[in-house]
């Protein structure tokens, strides 16, 4: 398990363009990594919001937001669209990302075997070491984004 100060997995995914994108570009940065389980359900709308409308507050931390989910670049790219999300979505097709930050679910919305993203907020520092981790016990459940604003400002 991935867990506070360790180094963050590296890993390469697709943004909504079909670009490759790799976690090393942000080398230097502060990185908050929201893994969502689906895009245009209930609560991921919620929680995709939140961190567009705390846009402010997280640059003033010099924070970067990557959304991260299974779902593929052409559902990411509408959904960025719908809520004119002014930060990345990354689709994780092979859930390397998903398992390296041990942020896998399996079984959303019943359907047996299907492995998404778990909502999970992982905060990496500059130097590339994790420096907060929070895991939903289940993915309805959101991350309270005061503490996440707090922990990136304090890097």
């Amino acid at each position: 398990m991935v867990t506070v100060g360790d180094t963050a997995p590296a890993f390469t995914l697709r943004a909504t363009d079909k670009r490759e994108v790799s976690l090393s570009e942000y080398s230097g940065k502060t990185v908050i990594l929201a893994f969502y389980p689906g895009a245009f359900t209930g609560v991921c709308d919620k929680e995709m919001c939140a961190f567009r409308d705390n846009m402010a507050a997280l640059n003033d931390a010099n924070a970067t937001v990557l959304g991260i989910s299974v779902d593929s670049p052409w559902a990411n790219a509408e959904f960025t669209r719908k809520h004119n999300l002014e930060f990345e979505l990354l689709s994780d097709l092979n859930r390397e990302a998903v398992h390296a930050y041990d942020a896998a679910f399996v079984g959303l919305g019943g359907l047996t075997g299907y492995v998404s993203a778990n909502r999970a907020v992982i905060i990496v520092d500059a130097s590339g070491v994790v420096q907060y981790r929070w895991v939903a016990e289940n993915p309805g459940v959101e991350p309270n984004y005061d503490e996440v604003i707090s922990a990136a400002a304090a890097l």
